[in-house]
């Protein structure tokens, strides 16, 4: 087999590929097996039918399309790896020529990884904001603590923010129940805004018995997004009892003696959890400070996919909340050109990163072990709440252990990165990432920096709802 590479593009190339007659045996004999099978000829069991009795019953133009289609797959595969092209796309296949009993050419233009100049890795540097634990901040972590052993004691008086009240509710479209739409002896905190818009501003004066309207747009069902009444009686108004903040309090509800001992462990918590992310912030910094100075070609089509995907993603999104993206989008006020605009600029941002941390795993030669995916796969299963063994097999069967290969890969390329790089705080002290190399907190912040669509961050980088899947160069084995 003879193969040869045109350069396209930065980010596509033409392979050229000639097949002679006589590497074609094992896909001759396939097509006639195949159709030997499906063709009954008297005198000959099925799958028995020799090959010229074929050639003469079916056609030759049969059987050549049936090696053609066998052929050409493997021919590519192979060209692929004779030629060391770094493929991240669908290849666009010709048959060029078919030549019985000569060759089969055909081409392939596809889209690969383009070469990029990278910076030394220990030239990069990271600033990230300081690190600093003030005192109304464990007054906060203190306050919620405390806020989960209050007790609840009934009051003749109307409702205030911060009472916890027993209410019916009920939803009316045009004089009609929605469906779904009423509740009775619901608990409600006032001015917690957990329920629907205007209901905690309702609720304010109101006294046990007592009942008020208001007028709010529903959110789900079918009829989200339609201004529907809402009847809102108090079936009763209890207030929080505050347990005191002395020794007793932390005994009862924490393993400490004294409210010292309390609010140092909380201190300490709230200091470990800014350094994961003083972490993340690092990765973050890191990231877009390469997708500023480095010159990445982007793969057009490459593109185009991960915008499709995620679109795809939130639009199903919404419909699981029975909304719609023309009346998300009118509810956020923006355009649908505008949107489309944030979320390619997102999908570049993507695509970009993914491509730059590629390039840094080849140059480095990193590799993914089996403990390496299997870790991986199992903070995933825990993140989405499956066992790992039916999400490996929820993987396996959906062809996406590639991918998610793929992503380990670049989780790794970025550590390295990380402890390469100089990272200091805004007051010029070294920022020490042992917490975030230690936990999960890695592929969070690829996660985060890859601009994903997933859970944590789809809101911010799409400006759409959330979408539980992870984002990924799309190559030959993955979507």
């Amino acid at each position: 087999m003879k193969s040869t590479v045109e350069t396209l593009s930065p980010t596509r190339v033409r392979l050229a590929v000639e097949v002679p007659f006589d590497e074609l045996k094992a896909s001759f004999d396939a097509a006639y097996k195949k159709i030997g099978a499906q063709v009954r000829v008297p005198g000959f069991r099925p799958g028995k039918v020799p090959g010229r009795i074929l050639d003469q019953r079916v056609g030759r133009p049969v059987i050549l399309e049936e090696v053609v289609n066998d052929a050409v797959p493997k021919a590519y595969d192979e060209a692929i790896r004779d030629n060391a092209v770094r493929v991240i796309g669908r290849p666009e296949i010709e048959v060029t020529k078919i030549e019985d009993g000569d060759v089969v050419a055909f081409t392939a233009d596809v889209d690969v990884r383009p070469e990029m100049a990278l910076p030394a890795m220990d030239s990069l540097a990271v600033t990230v904001e300081d690190l600093s634990v003030s005192d109304e901040d464990v007054d906060e972590q203190v306050a919620a603590l405390r806020d989960r052993f209050a007790t609840l004691t009934g009051v003749d008086r109307p409702a205030e923010n911060g009472d916890v009240v027993s209410i019916d509710l009920e939803a009316t479209l045009d004089g009609e129940p929605v469906e779904d739409g009423s509740a009775t002896g619901m608990s409600h905190e006032v001015g917690s805004g957990q329920l629907i818009d205007g209901l905690d501003e309702a609720l304010v004066g109101l006294s046990a018995g007592e009942t008020t309207a208001l007028q709010t747009e529903l959110s789900t069902g079918e009829a989200a997004g339609q201004p529907a009444d809402i009847a809102v009686t108090v079936r009763s108004v209890k207030s929080k009892v505050l347990p005191e903040l002395d020794d007793e309090f932390a005994q009862t509800a924490s393993e400490f003696d004294t409210m010292a001992e309390l609010r140092a462990d909380a201190r300490a918590r709230i200091q470990r959890v800014k350094a994961v992310g003083q972490g993340v912030q690092a990765s973050d910094h890191l990231v877009e400070g390469l997708i500023e100075s480095v010159a990445v070609p982007l793969p057009d089509s490459v593109v185009t996919s991960e915008v499709e995907w995620r679109k795809h993603n939130i639009v199903h999104q919404l419909e699981e909340t029975g909304a719609t993206l023309s009346g998300y989008l009118e509810s956020e006020g923006q355009s649908e050109e505008d949107f489309d605009a944030e979320l390619r600029a997102n999908a570049e941002k993507a695509v970009a990163t993914q491509l730059i941390l590629d390039a840094y795993a080849d140059q480095e030669q990193v590799a993914v072990t089996e403990e390496d995916l299997t870790q991986h796969i199992v903070m995933q299963a825990r993140r989405y709440g499956v066992p790992p063994e039916q999400f490996a097999q929820q993987l396996s069967q959906g062809g996406q252990l590639p991918a998610l290969m793929a992503d380990v890969r670049r989780n790794k390329a970025l550590a390295l990165l990380l402890e390469a790089a100089t990272i200091t705080d805004e007051s010029g002290n070294p920022v020490d990432l042992t917490p975030l190399r230690s936990g999960p907190g890695t592929g969070a912040a690829v996660a985060s920096a890859e601009g994903d669509a997933s859970a944590e961050d789809a809101t911010e980088d799409d400006g759409a709802p959330d979408s539980d899947e992870a984002a990924a160069v799309p190559t030959d084995d993955s979507r």
